[in-house]
């Protein structure tokens, strides 16, 4: 799928800064695979994600907040 990369290829990924998929650049390569892209809307470097959204993170306040369902007991 991604033979015949070079540094500097373009290629869609999903921008961490952007929160979009978005044209990069490759920056790095391990075995002719792209390890780091950077975004051409922001300059932004990071891993390539293949397209995929990284899960989002939930802050700490609204899991303290977030009440907790307790399994009910059988019987």
């Amino acid at each position: 799928m991604f033979g015949g990369l070079r540094l500097g290829d373009d290629l869609d990924d999903f921008c961490i800064k952007c929160k979009r998929i978005t044209n990069h650049a490759i920056v790095a390569l391990i075995e002719e695979k792209p390890a780091r892209v950077r975004c051409r809307s922001c300059y932004f470097d990071h891993p390539f994600l293949n397209e995929i959204a990284p899960p989002k993170k939930e802050s700490p306040k609204k899991a303290a907040a977030a009440p907790k369902a307790e399994p009910e007991a059988a019987g």
